[in-house]
Parts: structure tokens; C-alpha cells; sequence
């Protein structure tokens, strides 16, 4: 992208460390200008794998510092690039394990969809050999053939989701907990305390993964032009093999890339290489420019943590709500887009973006919300007051709902043969202890939180999207939706990824679909030196607060948990959500 961005990239290649100097030029080479020559008819081979980040791309620092993190928009923006290039015709898919949710699988469907309406020939190519390929698959049926390499282990049997407690183990190691909660289905309480699910969990976990499975079948069965009972019934058959499933209209059969490529006649173009390809050399011509700013991860208070060597994102108050600022008061930005990956987290810090929304609507700029594969809880609070709110079909979206959960350590600590004193003054000042459980007084008190923070959560709602508290309240309670179960209860006004995202801000804007824009990420990526410098002033601090690493699947469980609990209220969705 020329003229400020480029600004920007060739002040990262300033020489201000010899050590730095040739891989920032290396670096800053990938965004010049194409010299690849494309024949027209040529073959386009896609890359698609792994984990995939609603981020702006890792800084130059990260990446020397090995950060390997793949912005999601960047195979997007591949895809559009494929769509508007009249010198292909055929576009294959290699696909291998996806480490993504149903919201982004969602994206790339349709992105495939957009290849075909355009007149491009899609195939599919899947290596993966695993128990649970249903992503994969699904991904693969949108395109005009699937074919899966000798030795791929594609079993379709189905959806499953798996809900973990761990009340049993913390009554074990004398662990309690004071729980206060508003809304019914709040159930990320039960992780801790309890040794099942309710009764109200079960029910809103079995409306998901009934929604779910109604759209895998409905996308296998659309795309491979197959009758849903005949999908049905092939999944109850539980095939394991590929010829089972090319028997069953599935699949196109078993090749290997090499051997499926030589099928086509024409230039082969590869996906590093097609990554220099600009929007120019397609004739791309933008009309305005638009703002991308993410909250990706746990809603948390402050400032981003880590430094530019991390790589890591954050969905911080303070960083979030400056960016949203920044980008108002930026007379050549037009619109913003706030794309969104979160399950929640903090109620105050949920409450600072949002009103950095407002802000930004005060000052003229629209607001469009993007959901990725997740806006639950305070994730859903900070767009609550978007012009217009985008979710995928698949996205995890809602969960209006407050809970507080502190934990009583004393009988741990006496297992422990730990002593502890407590001494306080204040007739309600056991409120603040953690060693014992709350008295009736403390416990009311912590409810009357949870509450009020309830009825700020449904005031934010209910004003932002015109309904009613008591209408918001009925679809409320803590309850998780699909994104297509949202859109039924009013809380999003449109289906679709980034892409219908940025058509909706067109129109708020007035351009038509088919004007160009430009996508300008905030906060601006710092300048190479201020890096440096936030490495060499953040470096002392991070080696005193050493992180755990958590193995797998601790490590996502304890993302959806976002922190050990602490009392405040949280706006957090039932934890371990997935369906596999």
C-alpha cells in the first residue's frame, strides 16, 4: 500500500543497528512493488495450516525474536487478491490441520464461494490425519472438487464438545469458593466449583452444538450437492477411509499435490510468491481509508502487555481505546472497524472501550463491529454500541452475563499445616479476606456487584441495539449463541466475515460495494528505534514476573478462565466452549 504505510515500512529499515540493517531491508522488500510475472491462465496454490491470529502482523523485533504468528487477515486479503486476478484460472486449496473456530472457518468458505462466482476453478487438497478433520472438511466442500492425499485420515463421525470441572480437585485440596452471578446460564462458575454441568448449561450447550452440526450438514451437503439425509446418514455410517467417503459423494479421491497440480495446464504460482503481489498491480484504487483496530484475547485493564518482541495481542482497555481514538481524530480516516476475537474479561475495562465507541461516533466516525470466532461476554459489551454489528454464522456471540468468584483458601492451607491470622477492623471487613468464606453480609454485598454491573451490562445493550431491558434480559442470562442464533434475537444486524464488514462500512460512508478502500491498522506499528527501546525498558520487568506455561489443553482452558479468580465481577462466557 503506497504513501503512508510506506512511510511507515521505510522507517523500520533505518540502519540503526548494523545487526538489524539487512533483515529489515529483506523485510521491508516483501511490500515493494511485484515483479512477478503472472501468464494468464496460471494456477494459484493456497496455503492454509495452523493457527491463524486477528492481529496486525508481528513487528519487525518479533519476528527476528522468532514469532511466527499469521494474521488472519493475511489469507484473506490472498483470497481478494485471487479474486480480482483475471490472469488465473484455477485456485487449489492445500489444506492441512487448522488450529482456527467455526467463526473463521466460516470466512474461508465464503472467501472459496467468492473464488467460484468469479469463475475461478476451486479444488480442494486435504492433508491431515487426525480424529476430529470436521473444520477441514467443511472448509474443503465449498470448493468445486476435494481430492486427500494417500495416508490422510479423514474419519466424519460427527460433532462432540466436552465441558471440563474441576470442583471435584479443588474439594479435594481444600479449596471453596464465594460465587455471586447474574444470569442463568452463567455457568463459567461450575468450572471450578462444580463436578458437572446444570441444567441450564446442558440446555444451552446442547442448543449450540445443534446449531452447529444443522450448518456443518448444510455446508457438506450444499457443497458437495448432496440431500442433507444423505449426509446424515453417511456421518451415522461413521466413515473412516477416503474411498468411503468418495464413495458417498464426499470426496473427489486420493492424490498427492505434486500429481494433482500436473493436472492442470498452465503456470504454477505459489503462495509466498503471490504474497507480492500488491492491490496495484490489480488495479486497485482506493476511495477512502478505514480503520482495523482488534481486540483479540481477554478483555484486560491497562496497557498491552509484553513488548515488541512478544508478538503477543491483547485486547488492554487503554491500548484499544487509544487506538479507537487516534483513529477518529484521523481526518483521512473515514470508518472504523472493530474486529473482534474474545471471549471477554474484565467488566471496567469492557466498559472503557465502549465508551471510546461513543467517543468515536461523537466524532463523526462510524463503528463496525467484525466478530470473529468469538464475542462473548465483555467481548459483546464493547460492541454493544457499534453503528452495526457483523458476526459469522459460527461465531460464539453474547453471553450478557456477570459473575464473581473468589476463592476461600483456608482448608488448603491448614492441609498445608500453613497458619494463618486474620485481623480486621470494620463490621464487614471479612469481605476482603481469602482465607475463610464470606459471611451472609459479604456474600450480599458481592451479589449487589455482580448485580449492578448486570443492569449496566443490559442499559449498554439495550441502548446500543433499541431494545427494551426486559427484552434484552429474556435473551440475556448469561447465555451463549451462535452467530446465526444471534442475529434471530437482534443481537447483530448482519451475517458475514471482515468482508461484509467492510461492505457495511461503505455504506455507512456512502461508496457503492464495488469502490476500493484501504484497511489502515491502529494503533501505527512504532519505529524501529522505539522498539528497541520498549524491549530494553520492558526486559528487567519481564524477568521478574516469569509467566507459567501452560501445557495443552490446560493452556486454552486457562484462556477462557482469562485469570484466576479474584472476586471482581468478570464478563467471561462458560468456559471451554468447542466444538470439534
Amino acid at each position: 500500500m503506497p504513501g503512508r504505510s510506506d512511510f511507515a515500512l521505510s522507517a523500520l529499515c533505518l540502519p540503526l543497528f548494523s545487526v538489524f540493517l539487512v533483515t529489515c531491508v529483506a523485510s521491508c522488500s516483501l511490500f515493494s512493488d511485484s515483479s512477478l510475472e503472472i501468464e494468464p491462465g496460471s494456477i494459484l496454490v493456497i496455503e492454509m495450516g495452523g493457527q491463524y491470529v486477528e492481529a496486525p502482523s508481528a513487528s519487525v523485533l518479533a519476528r527476528l525474536a522468532g514469532d511466527k504468528s499469521r494474521p488472519f487477515l493475511g489469507l484473506l486479503s490472498l483470497f481478494s487478491r485471487a479474486e480480482r486476478d483475471d490472469r488465473l484460472s484455477t485456485v487449489i486449496l492445500r489444506i492441512q490441520p487448522l488450529e482456527i473456530g467455526w467463526g473463521k472457518a466460516d470466512e474461508i468458505r465464503a472467501a472459496i464461494g467468492r473464488l467460484r462466482a468469479k469463475g475461478l476453478h476451486t479444488v480442494a487438497h486435504l492433508e491431515v490425519q487426525g480424529y476430529a478433520p470436521n473444520k477441514e472438511l467443511f472448509i474443503s466442500s465449498a470448493a468445486d472438487e476435494t481430492f486427500v492425499s494417500p495416508g490422510s485420515m479423514t474419519p466424519l463421525v460427527g460433532l462432540a464438545a466436552e465441558y471440563v470441572h474441576f470442583g471435584g480437585l479443588f474439594e479435594r485440596i481444600g479449596v471453596e469458593f464465594d460465587v455471586a452471578k447474574a444470569g442463568l446460564y452463567k455457568s463459567a462458575v461450575e468450572v471450578f466449583r462444580d463436578r458437572t454441568m446444570s441444567e441450564a448449561t446442558r440446555e444451552m450447550a446442547n442448543s449450540l452444538l445443534d446449531d452447529t452440526f444443522d450448518r456443518f450438514v448444510n455446508g457438506l451437503a450444499e457443497g458437495r450437492g448432496l440431500e442433507r439425509e444423505a449426509v446424515r446418514a453417511a456421518i451415522d455410517q461413521g466413515p473412516v477411509r477416503s474411498q468411503q467417503l468418495e464413495a458417498l459423494g464426499l470426496l473427489d479421491g486420493e492424490v498427492h499435490l505434486d500429481e494433482l497440480i500436473a493436472r492442470f495446464d498452465g503456470q504454477v504460482v505459489h503462495h509466498a510468491d503471490y504474497a507480492t503481489v500488491t492491490p496495484e498491480d490489480l488495479g486497485f484504487d482506493a476511495q477512502a481509508e478505514i480503520a482495523l483496530i482488534y481486540g483479540t484475547g481477554a478483555v484486560v485493564q491497562g496497557e498491552s502487555g509484553g513488548s515488541s518482541l512478544s508478538g503477543s495481542p491483547a485486547f488492554a482497555s487503554d491500548t484499544v481505546s487509544r487506538a479507537i481514538i487516534e483513529a477518529a481524530e484521523d481526518p483521512a480516516i473515514s470508518a472504523i472497524i472493530l474486529r473482534i476475537d474474545s471471549p471477554g474479561g474484565s467488566a471496567l475495562a469492557s466498559e472503557i472501550i465502549w465508551h471510546a465507541v461513543g467517543r468515536a461516533q461523537g466524532l463523526g466516525k462510524p463503528v463496525i463491529a467484525s466478530f470473529s470466532d468469538y464475542a462473548a461476554s465483555g467481548g459483546y459489551y464493547v460492541a454493544a454500541g457499534a453503528d452495526v454489528i457483523v458476526a459469522d454464522p459460527g461465531t460464539l456471540t453474547g453471553s450478557i452475563g456477570v459473575y464473581a468468584l473468589r476463592p476461600v483458601l483456608g482448608g488448603l492451607l491448614e492441609k498445608l499445616e500453613i497458619g494463618v491470622d486474620s485481623i480486621t477492623r470494620g463490621r464487614h471487613a471479612d469481605f476482603l479476606l481469602s482465607s475463610e468464606k464470606m459471611s451472609a453480609g459479604g456474600l450480599a454485598r458481592l451479589q449487589t456487584s455482580v448485580l449492578d454491573t448486570y443492569q449496566l451490562f443490559l442499559t449498554r445493550v439495550s441502548e446500543g441495539r433499541g431494545l427494551s431491558i426486559p427484552a434484552v434480559d429474556l435473551i440475556a442470562q448469561g447465555r451463549v449463541w451462535t452467530g446465526r442464533q444471534a442475529l434471530e434475537a437482534g443481537l447483530v444486524d448482519e451475517l458475514g466475515g471482515l468482508h461484509t464488514a467492510v461492505g457495511r462500512a461503505k455504506q455507512e460512508i456512502g461508496l457503492t460495494d464495488d469502490d476500493d478502500v484501504y484497511l489502515v491498522t491502529y494503533p501505527r506499528e512504532t519505529s524501529l528505534s522505539d522498539q528497541i527501546f520498549e524491549v530494553l525498558q520492558s526486559s528487567a520487568i519481564d524477568a521478574r514476573s516469569p509467566r507459567i506455561e501452560w501445557p495443552e489443553p490446560f493452556r486454552k482452558w486457562t484462556t477462557w478462565a482469562g485469570a484466576w479468580p479474584n472476586g471482581s465481577p468478570l464478563l467471561i462466557p462458560p468456559a471451554l466452549i468447542e466444538i470439534r
